[in-house]
């Protein structure tokens, strides 16, 4: 295994064990502000670093992706009344059971906290090639071509242009 997939792969396990430890800690907060949610984010990140699965620079990467997928999530579900299907684009029956739970749970408890502060889940919109994103649906910013994620991955370049910026694609 080369270091890039080596790196590939312990950023994407990393990212699926933070958003679970993120979920766990929101599911004995009785009420959750976005501060609150964003603290929570970065204890989770320390935690990876506690423990030597990230160094702190990898786990602020990794905390700035999290925060970016669950705030959009959360403000979709706010703003839309609808529900994660709509966010993602794609049937969820496709997803692992467990990430879908961990997904839908933090998104949820997100969402009244980011009624609150709109100009924030704004500038969480924009992603790169290169970054790790969660399950959902990108659309490059190029060309328009759809790229679908279904579990944790690194964003490649579009496969149709080769540009390297993405916004979320959500239900309309």
């Amino acid at each position: 295994m080369t270091d890039d997939s080596e790196e590939h792969d312990k950023l994407v396990s990393a990212y699926d064990r933070m958003m679970e430890r993120f979920r766990a800690t929101l599911e004995h907060a009785e009420k959750s502000t976005l501060p609150a949610v964003r603290e929570q984010i970065r204890a989770a990140g320390e935690k990876a670093v506690e423990l030597g699965e990230l160094s702190r620079e990898e786990a602020l990467r990794i905390s700035d992706y999290l925060q970016r997928d669950v705030e959009d999530a959360g403000r979709f579900l706010a703003e839309s009344g609808a529900d994660l299907a709509g966010w993602l684009r794609f049937d969820i029956g496709l997803i692992e059971q467990r990430l879908l739970q961990m997904f839908a749970s933090a998104a949820d408890r997100t969402k009244l906290a980011l009624l609150q502060i709109e100009e924030q889940a704004r500038l969480a919109s924009e992603y790169h090639t290169g970054e790790v994103t969660g399950i959902g649906t990108l659309q490059c910013a190029e060309c328009g071509k759809l790229m679908h994620f279904h579990r944790t991955s690194r964003i490649p370049p579009c496969p149709q242009c080769h540009a390297t910026t993405f916004n979320r694609v959500q239900e309309d």
